[in-house]
């Protein structure tokens, strides 16, 4: 949200959350709008989270036939992004004030950004990106494109990931 304008210090470690077409631009399509996200999960600036439903989400996007993942292309994928990512399981019930998101397969990924008190929910999820602007229970981290995200969470160019 437009609330969220703060300075970052560049040795701080960011929280976020990636969307599973987040995750394929980035690891499968190497897609250059997400270059600087992978970055920055590489050299620490970022760390991000993910849980068993994310997870399961992802394993079951890497099987469909449009993506022509082999099952060790598909087994690669997730192992690197798990390389990426650290773990936040929920431990038992959990109540956070969010919007509820249209499209209820989604609202695991606001759940998740509560739970790790991620700073940004990374989508281009059109859906999500709307609650991003949500007047009457807008989220307490930003929910952004990748590209806003990187002008948000200020990850400059001038530290690219070796071989990006």
């Amino acid at each position: 949200p437009a609330c969220l304008s703060f300075r970052i210090a560049m040795t701080t470690t960011i929280p976020v959350v990636l969307d599973t077409n987040i995750i394929i631009d980035m690891l499968h399509f190497g897609d250059k709008r997400t270059r600087l996200l992978q970055a920055a999960l590489l050299d620490g600036r970022l760390a991000a989270f993910t849980d068993a439903g994310c997870l399961a989400e992802l394993e079951r996007v890497t099987g469909y036939p449009e993506f022509g993942l082999s099952d060790d292309g598909r087994a690669a994928l997730i192992a690197c992004y798990l390389g990426l990512v650290a773990r936040c399981d929920d431990d038992g019930e959990e109540c956070y004030p969010l919007p509820r998101c249209r499209d209820p397969d989604d609202q695991k990924f606001l759940i998740l950004s509560a739970r790790c008190k991620a700073i940004c929910l990374i989508t281009r999820d059109k859906q999500l990106l709307r609650l991003d602007r949500h007047r009457h229970w807008p989220p307490p981290f930003a929910i952004q494109t990748a590209e806003a995200a990187c002008v948000l969470l200020q990850l400059a160019p001038e530290h690219p990931a070796p071989g990006l």
